[in-house]
């Protein structure tokens, strides 16, 4: 049977075939035989352009159709025959389903309109079709083919329809492509289609949003000048955009003026101004709106209403207030949607809340409202906030099998919890999960890692991250760069960081205040004021006027720079620009004085806080209590502890008090002493010399279960080396160890320290080249202490031996380095060699300070070389370093060591650039 068919088809012409089509004999045609074509297909749909049920009908069965391999794809040019075919009888319908599925299937939109173009001048009739393809693209978003079928459609003779136009303009500035949307009107206006109100209220939102009101404003001005018919729904998008840019001035004018050109407020504008007050933070105002709509105008406000408030709320981590305006909502017949669910469960998430986010999870599945993928992204990331990974992974297994995909936003807030908790590994896991999953990180993603890196002290992985960020496009954001200054500010690769700062300016990128108070911030950090200031300008001229972060961050400098009479200066300068100094700017100031030794000073700040009700937390006044200790003033110290913690507790441990001292007695009482403050005791009792009361204190809190830190055992092993106690300290570390801390460099350098003190130099070297098998990097204060240990038993050549290791791990010698070394050949009497060493820390970009000039005099005046130290008196007066006096006859204290040079008496003792450091 089937040869037979295929005999009688041989001879089969195409007009027989057609025939059978027109007849609606359909079973014959099935029964056939046919090689199924595009060239077979466009045939018969030219010949029957007229008849359309027999043209649909083939084209159907040429779809049905199956060869060895595929289904058959109609070629654009057999999709268009259809679609003129279709819409000439005014079939628009199916028209308009095959238009859909012609995009859909073949993505060049150029080819498309090229073969419609020929149809179109082929059959001649139904131009409707190309206004028809314009909307089908905008239907699926493909905007860019919309405009370029926008554009082209005119070579034909057409033009779009009104309601294709406003569908153009309408999914543009859906898209973000307000701007585009405001040219493309300029060019439909060209054509001769005038706007109705849902065009003029398009192009007002389009305004709106780019921030150009003005433009909006005479834009509706010119529509009413010209006749054109402006609805209420216009005036909502420009009272819309006016909140939108922060203009609420204007926009409740707009409202007003709405009013009085007898345009009645419906439920939108005044949900409109209840959003804008949102915005504002003013949300009394918008709740009173919220009242006043139904009280005064008999309006029922819907759930967008309530929902606007309710998430303002939320945001504010108002959480009481939200769960009244919810009630409220839910009295007046409302139901909960999803929005408000979602903002709720935002809410408890932000403030950590989490049992109360799960409960309010299970009501929307219990009230049969479905979580949509916000809701469970919501509730990952408060997980992950908390550290809790593993009901958040839990989440994501939820989420799968609710039909969710984890989407790179739920991977973000993941890698972001990792990071979190400082496990930077199952990070990295997650990273090549995605990969392997198919999920492509993005700036969030990569940021996240970015910061995560920095914050584990992964830097070189963090910098072949950034590195392939920059290549990948992947850094082209404010955010991404202020992480990666911040993070080499904080190693002390400031310059790195301002080649970094100057690339996000060469990237187009403007600069914000976070970004200028870091480096200003990590220059005052290294004493260089001078650049800091600088970088103040910049960011003044720039539009940022200086925040209470940044004069807190001079404040560091200055006292870093003992430039400690400018302090003052300062802080008038921050009354005077009306800031409010913060916990931190307090904190700041008692640690600077406190680390001078000013205690009146430090407690007159102190109590300046108190006055303006800031309440002081557990480091301002930890500070107080250590800053006591160091300065021996223990009868103090104790009083104020006192004041802070339960009489009984310190009795217990044998610390006594007494009243005759200037301390608040308004401090919190009976507080349990944390770690913190403990470990502050210790620190301050090591401090001043009582090593054996440190040590009673340390073996009864031991017998009492308390666990130390990284920070109790740092403070002991310091206190210990320094005291001289060095196999106590190593016992100390042993005892870390045996616990589970793992010892850091400002361990081991304390250990190193009390080595070297103890001129154990040998086993200095030995502890520092294990440094490696310790998973421990050397840093400065590792170099200078073992310098200085080689300087002191006059081994010099050790000691420039060290010199040159910083310099190859990548450590550049800092002015202490090069003073330790000067020093060191000054004792040795090799005075040429100190000069020239000194010249080259010079040509280093490093400036000598008075420890650096003073070793140099002593040396000098230890070989009665009197014009050679006259010299430098001159050099140190001239960088400020010496105090203003004949330099002939030198000052009093000059004097003394000019006489205690002749008569070859013993210097009086003066800290060492390494002592210095340690205190």
């Amino acid at each position: 049977m089937g040869r037979k068919a295929k005999s009688w088809y041989s001879a089969l012409s195409l007009d027989s075939l057609c025939r059978l089509l027109t007849l609606e004999r359909f079973s014959a045609v099935r029964s056939l035989d046919l090689t199924i074509s595009n060239r077979l297909l466009s045939a018969v749909l030219r010949r029957l352009r007229h008849h359309p049920s027999p043209s649909l009908h083939f084209f159907q069965f040429c779809l049905s159709a199956r060869d060895s391999s595929a289904v058959f794809t109609p070629s654009p040019a057999s999709y268009c025959q259809l679609i003129l075919i279709l819409s000439h009888a005014r079939q628009f319908s199916q028209a308009r389903h095959y238009t859909k599925e012609l995009v859909m299937t073949h993505k060049r939109s150029s080819i498309v309109l090229d073969e419609l173009f020929k149809v179109y001048n082929d059959f001649s009739f139904a131009p409707v079709v190309f206004d028809m393809l314009l909307k089908a693209y905008v239907e699926i978003g493909s905007l860019k083919a919309a405009l370029f079928v926008f554009d082209n459609m005119g070579k034909c003779g057409c033009k779009p329809s009104l309601r294709s136009c406003n569908s153009l303009l309408s999914g543009l500035v859906k898209n973000g492509e307000s701007k585009t949307a405001i040219m493309v009107y300029d060019q439909i206006r060209r054509i001769c289609i005038l706007p109705d109100t849902f065009m003029i209220s398009i192009l007002v939102n389009a305004y709106g949003k780019i921030g150009e009101m003005k433009k909006a404003r005479d834009f509706i001005s010119e529509m009413e000048r010209n006749g054109f018919e402006v609805n209420l729904v216009v005036y909502n998008n420009l009272i819309d955009g006016y909140f939108n840019s922060g203009q609420m001035d204007d926009a409740l004018k707009v409202f007003d003026e709405m009013t009085q050109k007898g345009f009645e407020p419906n439920v939108v504008s005044f949900t409109l101004l209840i959003k804008g007050y949102c915005k504002s933070g003013l949300l009394e105002k918008a709740e009173r709106v919220l009242v006043e709509m139904k009280e005064l105008n008999g309006l029922n406000p819907d759930q967008i209403s309530y929902g606007a408030l309710i998430n303002a709320y939320c945001q504010m981590e108002r959480m009481s207030d939200a769960i009244r305006i919810r009630g409220k909502m839910v009295n007046s017949g409302l139901r909960d949607n999803v929005f408000v669910y979602n903002s709720l469960i935002y809410g408890y998430c932000k403030l950590g809340e989490l049992e109360e986010a799960e409960k309010l999870f299970e009501e929307m599945e219990e009230k049969g409202i479905k979580p949509d993928l916000y809701s469970y992204n919501t509730l990952l990331d408060g997980y992950c906030k908390e550290g809790l990974m593993e009901k958040a992974f839990n989440t994501c297994d939820l989420m799968l099998s609710k039909g969710f995909s984890v989407s790179v936003v739920g991977y973000n807030a993941l890698l972001k919890g990792f990071c979190l908790v400082g496990s930077i590994d199952d990070a990295l896991k997650l990273w090549f999960l995605m990969l392997k999953r198919g999920i492509k990180p993005n700036e969030i993603s990569c940021s996240t890692l970015l910061d995560g890196f920095f914050k584990t002290g992964r830097f070189d992985e963090a910098l072949k991250l950034w590195n392939q960020m920059l290549v990948r496009v992947l850094a082209n954001n404010v955010v991404s760069f202020n992480i990666i200054i911040n993070g080499l500010c904080k190693i002390g690769r400031v310059k790195e960081a301002e080649g970094e700062f100057a690339k996000l300016k060469q990237h187009g990128l403007s600069p914000g205040r976070l970004t200028y108070n870091t480096l200003i911030d990590a220059y005052c950090k290294l004493g260089n004021l001078d650049r800091a200031y600088e970088i103040r300008v910049e960011m003044e001229n720039s539009g940022y006027a200086p925040s209470i972060e940044t004069f807190n961050s001079f404040i560091t400098g200055l006292f870093k720079s003992k430039r400690f009479d400018q302090v003052k200066d300062v802080q008038i300068e921050i009354q005077k620009k009306g800031l409010d100094p913060s916990v931190v700017t307090y904190g700041t100031l008692i640690a600077g004085w406190c680390r001078e030794g000013k205690m009146d000073k430090a407690i007159d700040i102190y109590f300046e806080m108190k006055n303006k009700g800031i309440v002081p937390n557990i480091f301002i006044c930890s500070t107080l209590v250590s800053g006591f200790y160091r300065a021996g003033r223990i009868d103090e110290a104790n009083l104020m502890l006192h004041n802070l913690v339960d009489l009984k507790i310190l009795q217990t441990y044998g610390i006594d008090y007494t009243n005759e001292a200037r301390i608040d007695k308004g401090l919190d009482k009976n507080l349990i002493p944390s770690n913190i403050m403990w470990n502050v005791i210790l620190c301050g009792l090591c401090k001043a010399g009582k090593f054996e009361d440190a040590k009673n204190l340390y073996a009864n809190l031991l017998k009492d279960g308390f666990i130390p830190d990284n920070f109790t055992y740092s403070t002991l092993i310091h206190g210990y080396s320094a005291s001289g106690h060095i196999n106590e300290a190593f016992a100390l570390k042993d005892e870390m160890l045996k616990s589970g801390l793992k010892p850091n460099i400002v361990t081991y350098n304390s250990l190193i320290n009390g080595l070297c003190k103890s001129n154990n130099i040998e086993r200095a070297i030995n502890l520092y080249n294990k440094f490696d098998s310790k998973g421990v990097t050397p840093n400065h204060v590792t170099y200078n202490t073992l310098i200085d240990g080689y300087c002191k038993l006059g081994n010099i050549t050790e000691a420039f031996k060290l010199k040159q290791t910083m310099i190859e791990e990548g450590i550049d010698p800092n002015v202490i380095t090069y003073t330790t070394l000067i020093n060191g050949l000054c004792l040795q009497g090799e005075m040429e060699e100190a000069i020239g060493l000194l010249d080259q820390m010079i040509e280093s970009g490093l400036d000598p300070n008075y420890v650096t000039y003073w070793s140099l005099v002593k040396g000098y005046i230890n070989r009665g070389e009197m014009k050679e130290v006259q010299k430098l008196y001159e050099e140190m007066h001239l960088h400020d370093l010496y105090p203003s006096g004949v330099v002939s006859k030198g000052n009093v204290e000059t004097q003394k060591y000019v006489k205690l040079g002749k008569e070859k008496i013993k210097e009086v003792n003066k800290p060492t650039c390494i002592d210095v450091f340690f205190m």
